[in-house]
């Protein structure tokens, strides 16, 4: 399936996305509810109706008529997380990071998948994303995917841990790296770097859905792999391209570490982490490697970021300048 939520009146609305059109899940069929919450906190006890009404429309014996997702306002396909982690999953990214940085690479990262918690009220889907002037002190996209739990579970094993998985997005971890860099040297955060806006949209789609693209594990790991591509746009330009598939660290075994002596619920949203070459301060620390005079960028308030990874659609939004010149940055002590 794929699971859309879009304003309807001003409320939530969750809808199936069949042919480039949405189907409210409750019109085809009242048993369903309306909105994402509501199925992933009852999704044992309600996910077979949802397949057996989207087949209903997929078959045309529905009589409920669909509305063209372009004509919709489009919201995350789960707007009030419970939680939001994000991992460090990708080796090449951190990898590249550190050599960019001329420091040695982590010898833990091959030891055990890690993540930070980041802002769950900040979630957001396509659109506009309104940034404060500090945000714009090397303001960042981070070209991810990530995935929404759909069980209750703790201490869960990474063989088990796919079955907690509801689905799978795109996520841009947007990123204002001044912020980030000045806190990060007192050894807490990521924080003010990172709790202004993530993006995850524009729809949920189940691991059924990702079959074909089904590839083994990277060796020595365990858990549902797949080779999607990955790519960014700033303005019409590509500036990234990954895979999905080079995932170092599995989603199971991410779940694994999350769920240890901890309750995972229904609704939270965990992120992979920057695929390698997806996001400027990687591209612009590589570019500076090989030439000094290599011409970094940046976000600028009118950019506009769109994001496309197979099977998960494209998600599309645009840098917004709050009006006020108010800065935190100006608030440091002397």
């Amino acid at each position: 399936m794929k699971l859309v939520t879009y304003s309807k009146q001003g409320t939530e609305q969750l809808a199936f996305l069949v042919d480039n059109l949405l189907y409210d899940t409750n019109a085809v069929n009242a048993a369903l509810p309306t909105t994402m919450k509501e199925l992933l906190n009852n999704w044992e006890q309600l996910i077979g109706t949802a397949r057996e009404a989207e087949q209903q429309v997929k078959a045309g014996k529905s009589s409920v008529q669909g509305m063209p997702y372009e004509t919709a306002t489009v919201l995350a396909p789960v707007p009030n997380p419970t939680s939001c982690r994000d991992g460090y999953a990708f080796r090449q990214h951190v990898a590249a990071a550190r050599r960019n940085r001329k420091v040695d690479m982590i010898a833990e990262f091959d030891q055990y998948p890690i993540f930070y918690f980041t802002n769950h009220n900040a979630i957001q889907g396509p659109g506009e994303i309104r940034c404060m002037p500090d945000h714009f002190q090397k303001l960042d996209f981070e070209l991810e995917s990530s995935i929404v739990l759909c069980k209750k579970g703790r201490n869960i094993k990474a063989e088990e841990a796919d079955e907690y998985i509801a689905g799978y997005m795109i996520m841009n971890d947007m990123s204002a790296r001044t912020l980030q860099m000045e806190e990060m040297l007192l050894n807490l955060g990521p924080a003010k770097g990172k709790d202004f806006s993530t993006v995850i949209g524009p729809m949920l789609v189940t691991p059924d859905e990702l079959e074909p693209y089904k590839v083994p594990a990277k060796e020595g790991h365990v858990g549902n792999n797949y080779s999607l591509k990955m790519r960014c746009w700033v303005n019409g330009v590509l500036v990234s391209e990954g895979n999905t598939a080079d995932m170092d660290w599995t989603y199971a075994e991410i779940v694994e570490r999350c769920a240890y002596g901890a309750d995972i619920l229904p609704g939270d949203v965990i992120g992979s982490g920057t695929v390698g070459t997806g996001c400027f301060l990687e591209l612009n620390g590589t570019g500076l490697l090989n030439d000094p005079n290599y011409k970094v960028q940046w976000l600028q308030p009118g950019d506009v970021v769109e994001m496309e990874i197979d099977g998960l659609g494209k998600l599309k939004n645009t840098i917004v300048a709050e009006n006020t010149d108010w800065s935190i940055l100006n608030l440091k002590k002397k």
